[in-house]
């Protein structure tokens, strides 16, 4: 019999974590879905199946942690959801910086600890979508980098230490992508094809990440538009 393949997508009701959840099921996983709003409506589905967890607060957190624990079939962890704020770093508060590191950083560590046994025995992977201020340093981008570049070198640490049990550990940093991620942000992409990525872009990269033969693993995938563009939103939008 062929053994189930069950993939955990955190942040899959949207955006980038959207697309990818289509992707991963269109490869034959059984997803279990995780945000705070998500519903089986969201894919209609046979193979998807909605958690709906705070993933910012520990409790529920630890709480999620435990069921994951318990699910064997677990072969992919996809770490997804995320969110930026962009300031000067004075103007934030603490409650913002705790929130970013956590949702960013810590809830994604915490999830790959307890699923980690069960992708040993079945040689999964585990996929953190990062950022490509990870890579950089810009102005009023100092937490959201920092949690972001955290989160690219505990990927790479945890790779070299997976390596010997077949678990493949990737990071992706895309760029700026069209998505609801600039919603309460004063920025937006732009309305050019050239200047932005679609989520589509990451699902597939998922799909490349994922079918590359055996014995090779793709640590770190950037991704970028051919140039850059970004459209500063008129006040009320």
């Amino acid at each position: 019999m062929k053994q189930k393949k069950v993939a955990i997508i955190t942040g899959a009701s949207s955006g980038i974590g959207f697309a990818i959840t289509k992707k991963v099921l269109e490869l034959g996983y059984e997803v279990i879905g995780i945000s705070r709003t998500i519903s089986n409506e969201d894919f209609k589905n046979k193979n998807f199946t909605p958690l709906q967890t705070d993933l910012t607060n520990q409790k529920e957190v630890e709480s999620l942690s435990a069921k994951l624990k318990k699910e064997k079939d677990i072969s992919l962890l996809i770490n997804c959801a995320g969110f930026g704020v962009f300031a000067p770093h004075e103007e934030l508060n603490s409650k913002t910086i705790f929130q970013l590191t956590t949702l960013n950083l810590t809830t994604p560590m915490v999830l790959t600890n307890a699923v980690l046994r069960n992708l040993k025995k079945n040689g999964g992977h585990i996929i953190n979508i990062s950022s490509i201020e990870a890579l950089r340093s810009s102005k009023f981008s100092a937490t959201y980098s920092a949690t972001k570049s955290g989160l690219q070198a505990f990927g790479n640490a945890l790779f070299e230490e997976l390596r010997k049990f077949d678990v493949g550990v990737t990071t992706i940093a895309p760029d700026m992508t069209q998505s609801a991620f600039f919603k309460d942000l004063n920025f937006d992409v732009t309305q050019k094809e050239d200047e932005k990525l679609l989520p589509q872009d990451i699902a597939y990269a998922v799909e490349h990440i994922l079918n590359v033969r055996d014995g090779v693993i793709i640590t770190e995938y950037t991704l970028r538009s051919s140039k850059f563009g970004i459209r500063k939103k008129k006040r009320g939008e």
